[in-house]
């Protein structure tokens, strides 16, 4: 939703936008954040980001990882992870890349090095031989939750590193779901388990 113009006195706070209160502000944020700048913003939501990291294969340029950190945005994840090709379609994203922590891996390697450093156990989204149910696992607190390429899913060298894999229970005819929608559950049974719930507004 638009807002207009700052009405009535300026705030004497430098979270503010000037421009934006001059305006107005059309950004897809939380009211208390209206007006602030980006920076502000990206500042406090430091403050409280959930020890969930999302990691995705980006091997063909795929046009889930758009959606994928959109999500990410509501959910206050701390980072989302690129392992493949740098470039992606920002399309989905809805400029909300502008308030996640976005880091590129360039290749399975790099990325596993990086979470055995952040302490981070992997957990695989994808319906491989010998994963487990989803609805029915434990998640770690301290994890990436890292999903494949749109299609063939998690490739070979990912998916060996996997502390474990999890997949989402299906009822239907698809052998798989979009993964921007996986990611999306995977990202919620997270937060079912570990978010504090009491801050949330609605």
């Amino acid at each position: 939703m638009t807002v207009g113009p700052w009405q009535g006195p300026w705030p004497d706070d430098p979270r503010y936008d000037p421009e934006l209160l001059r305006d107005g502000d059309a950004r897809n944020v939380v009211d208390r954040y209206r007006y602030w700048t980006v920076e502000a913003i990206v500042a406090d939501l430091d403050t409280h980001r959930h020890g969930l990291h999302v990691a995705i294969e980006n091997w063909q340029h795929d046009f889930n990882i758009g959606s994928i950190v959109r999500t990410a945005n509501a959910f206050n994840v701390a980072g989302v992870h690129i392992i493949g090709r740098r470039r992606w379609n920002r399309r989905g994203a809805m400029v909300t890349d502008r308030y996640v922590h976005v880091r590129h891996h360039a290749d399975a390697a790099d990325f596993v090095a990086w979470a055995a450093g952040e302490r981070l156990a992997i957990v695989g989204v994808d319906n491989l031989p010998g994963a487990v149910p989803l609805e029915t696992t434990r998640l770690p607190r301290d994890t990436v939750l890292v999903f494949g390429q749109e299609g063939p899913g998690l490739t070979d060298e990912v998916a060996r590193a996997c502390d474990r894999m999890v997949a989402i229970a299906q009822f239907g005819s698809t052998r798989s779901i979009n993964a921007g929608a996986a990611a999306a559950i995977a990202m919620h049974a997270w937060i079912r388990e570990h978010a504090d719930l009491s801050s949330v507004e609605y």
